[in-house]
């Protein structure tokens, strides 16, 4: 039943019969055969169908809901019987805001070099997504904001504190100040990461804090698209210190720290809080509570 399960998630996440069979490594009929298997076996119907997918019926979402906790029950189970055997290895799924993707190397560098039999997938999803999927099974651990916004029921191992700077080209005009008030910040025209994200939610609190209201004349989901923007001369952005650092070696970016207040925004590691947990996930926990800074 295994298979057929995730087969059925396949299909939920693709919604389409031959996307899924291509990421199953299966041919469509194939799929649809399991997918009609499972149905039979649980007595109900779980897919709507019709000239092609048309979603899932009331009991299919619910079934997926218990598909996903026992495929990840499975998968923790084959990976606490290989690590008895010889060590942790396997496969780790990491969901990451976006802000946090280069600030992170330092552990997934350190948890790669002491378990070299695990390989890392390192996605970018914003914090309410993350902690969905912590719960559904998409994803393994995550890396997000401490504060500020529902968690749930998850470890935690604080990694550190974002501090903001206002990123431009080497050659604007503000590029040579040592730092700026938040209140200070002139009418520029901003690139920002978009509502959905919890940094942005986390600097327009700040700039209104500062009698000021964010209008970005861009918005994207991508840390790399606002410094590409940024490089072009035309616009500026707030960014964490720790995500622009990579960037500045280059001497065409500054980073003007920002002030008034000095705004620190913890940043950790997060789990699902499970017994047992899943040993490539345990490793991992301990991995960062070694380097925390």
């Amino acid at each position: 039943m295994i298979d057929k399960l995730q087969m059925f998630i396949a299909l939920a996440q693709a919604r389409h019969f031959g996307r899924a069979a291509e990421a199953m490594g299966v041919t469509q009929p194939t799929l649809s055969s399991a997918i009609k298997q499972l149905e039979a076996e649980l007595g109900v119907l779980l897919v709507v169908r019709g000239s092609r997918y048309g979603g899932l019926t009331p009991e299919g979402k619910r079934t997926l809901d218990w598909a996903r906790r026992i495929t990840g029950d499975a998968r923790m189970l084959k990976d606490e019987m290989r690590a008895a055997r010889s060590g942790v290895a396997g496969d780790l799924r990491l969901a990451v805001i976006p802000t946090a993707l280069a600030a992170i190397s330092p552990l997934t560098a350190r948890f790669a070099a002491a378990h070299p039999g695990v390989r890392l997938t390192i996605v970018s999803a914003p914090s309410t997504e993350i902690a969905a999927a912590l719960e559904n099974h998409g994803a393994d651990a995550g890396v997000t904001y401490l504060g500020g916004e529902p968690l749930g029921r998850v470890v935690t191992v604080p990694l550190y504190e974002e501090s903001y700077a206002l990123v431009l080209r080497e050659d604007a005009p503000l590029a040579g100040r040592a730092s700026l008030g938040w209140a200070e910040l002139p009418d520029l025209p901003l690139a920002l990461l978009t509502p959905d994200m919890q940094n942005r939610r986390i600097i327009a609190g700040h700039l209104g804090s500062a009698g000021l209201a964010p209008r970005p004349r861009i918005e994207t989901n991508s840390t790399l698209a606002l410094i590409a923007h940024v490089l072009t001369g035309e616009w500026a952005t707030i960014l964490p210190q720790d995500a622009v650092a990579p960037f500045l070696g280059t001497g065409r970016l500054r980073a003007v720290p920002l002030t008034g207040p000095d705004a620190r925004h913890p940043v950790g590691l997060i789990a699902p809080r499970r017994a047992p947990q899943a040993p490539v996930v345990e490793a991992l926990l301990e991995a960062a509570a070694e380097g925390a800074r």
